[in-house]
């Protein structure tokens, strides 16, 4: 997600945020092992730092997904990332997501390959507001106010996706003081209007102090909104940032991780879902961060052994290097095995290293 480490005092500079010091590019391979597993089908309750072996039962019913990295003071990362869990009355869980439930937990790691879940419960449907369903896509970045808070953006959901004439999904936030443990949700939404969908957020800090919010809107496509208050109240730009393309089949646009090239304009990746069971991970490139020119090939495309039937929501960080090294990078995605019906499954977070 950024290319330095934070201080030992507080959290890393607002102006490395997604920034990286070349192109990461299009050309990855993918890793041996998902970056983090999903718990068997019996584990309907799993303690958020429990881990189990690969050959456990796993049909779908659990799934983990939405990863977001950041850099930890000191050294190393910590991991954001999305549960999901079976809730009474809905036993097939992540197979039948519009009603599973999902919180958002965390893990660390040294070196951006091995990582160990924390204990706790990082942000729960409960902490975002009576009758919520899922918190999910969390985007975790420094506050601008010179202190040490951190701020998560991430998608509220208050119930299924089929309802009409309420709020879907909105973009929420929640502040920490401890570092990256403990949240207490902000009030209002940052993003949201009844009867539509607004998902996936991430945030790049500009240089005349203000913040651009990448997203998602259901049934549009890439979109952005600026704020000149630190990231509390954004204004939607006009138009969209990435939109379907006629000449290719697409039925939902999501995810945008959005890098800051230093001196070189900027890259994204993107999920887009050519089926309702087919998704791949797509690119672009900007030279201001509005206008974006499509990459033809996919970044990274479903068919590995995780990532059988799709390959989504990701995050991308600069890996630990010896000085005068090229940079290298590990992107850590959402992967679906597609071993259930219509191409569902176990969703593990997956990853790819740069070539």
């Amino acid at each position: 997600m950024t290319d330095h480490v934070g201080s030992s005092t507080g959290p890393w500079p607002v102006h490395t945020v997604h920034t990286v010091p070349t192109d990461p590019g299009t050309r990855w391979v993918k890793d041996a092992a998902p970056a983090i597993e999903t718990p068997p089908d019996d584990q309907a309750d799993p303690l958020p730092e429990a881990r189990w072996p690969q050959e456990a039962k796993r049909t779908g019913v659990c799934g983990v997904v939405t990863p977001n990295v950041v850099p930890l003071p000191g050294g190393g990362f910590r991991m954001y990332y999305s549960q999901i869990v079976p809730r009474p009355g809905f036993p097939a869980g992540a197979n039948d997501y519009d009603n599973a439930t999902t919180r958002i937990l965390s893990a660390i790691s040294t070196d951006g390959l091995t990582w160990i879940p924390e204990p706790g419960v990082r942000l729960s449907a409960q902490q975002s507001g009576p009758g919520t369903l899922r918190v999910v896509s969390p985007e975790v970045v420094p506050v601008i106010d010179g202190g040490s808070r951190l701020r998560m953006y991430y998608e509220h959901c208050p119930g299924p996706r089929q309802i009409t004439g309420a709020l879907k999904s909105a973009l929420k936030s929640a502040l920490c003081d401890d570092g990256g443990l403990t949240w207490t949700v902000e009030p209002g939404v940052r993003v949201g209007a009844d009867g539509r969908s607004f998902i996936s957020a991430r945030v790049i800090f500009l240089d005349d102090g203000r913040c651009r919010l990448y997203y998602a809107e259901r049934g549009r496509g890439i979109c952005s909104a600026l704020s000149e208050d630190g990231g509390f109240t954004f204004r939607p730009e006009p138009g969209l940032r990435i939109g379907p393309d006629e000449a290719v089949d697409t039925v939902a646009l999501l995810a945008p991780e959005v890098l800051r090239i230093e001196g070189a304009g900027y890259r994204m990746y993107y999920a887009r879902y050519g089926a309702s069971n087919r998704a791949c991970i797509e690119s672009a490139l900007s030279d201001d961060g509005l206008a974006w020119r499509k990459d033809t090939d996919p970044a990274v495309a479903p068919g590995g052994v995780w990532d059988a039937a799709k390959a989504s929501e990701m995050c991308v960080i600069r890996l630990p290097g010896n000085a005068g090294q090229p940079a290298r990078y590990r992107m850590f995605y959402e992967g679906c095995d597609g071993t259930a019906e219509n191409a569902r499954g176990v969703w593990r977070i997956a990853s790819v290293t740069s070539k």
